[in-house]
């Protein structure tokens, strides 16, 4: 089993981070995903509240990957695992949110997956910078909608 563990820190509060983790609509926005393929997606809530059991497809270049919504503890931790993905299986992964004493959040981003076989050397190191990429671009763009008053 190969794993990822990274953090970044916003300035943005627990809800304002948890309403975007939440809605993969927002993904693309703030994430390393190109798109939110709605086709291959199911169980998303059409006010952004995606539950447990969700689908969530992401298009990152050419490549769409799925991940099931397994577990939500409301600006606390968000879990999923992999639905399909050609690279990567077994993959769980777990978003931990905890409050800074300023107001801000810690976002703590980390799983395990097994890559395919020749693919472990270089999806450890894909894997790590692509996740920091995740937990730093949630964390700026949380902190910019905060700052304009747009979540809250």
């Amino acid at each position: 089993m190969l794993d990822y563990d990274v953090t970044a820190t916003s300035t943005a509060s627990p809800a304002v981070v948890w309403r975007l983790l939440v809605d993969a609509r927002t993904w693309p926005v703030w994430s390393t995903v190109d798109s939110l393929v709605t086709e291959r997606s199911s169980g998303l809530d059409p006010d952004g509240r995606d539950p447990v059991g969700a689908v969530r497809a992401f298009r990152t270049g050419r490549t769409v990957t799925g991940e099931r919504l397994t577990g939500l503890d409301e600006e606390k931790q968000l879990t999923y695992e992999d639905a399909f993905n050609c690279a990567i299986h077994d993959y769980r992964a777990v978003v931990d949110l905890t409050p800074t004493p300023d107001g801000g959040t810690v976002i703590h981003w980390h799983g395990t997956y097994s890559a395919r076989r020749g693919m472990g050397w270089l999806m450890k190191g894909t894997m790590r910078r692509v996740m920091q990429r995740m937990a730093d671009g949630l964390a700026s763009h949380a902190a910019a909608q905060s700052s304009r008053g747009l979540a809250g």
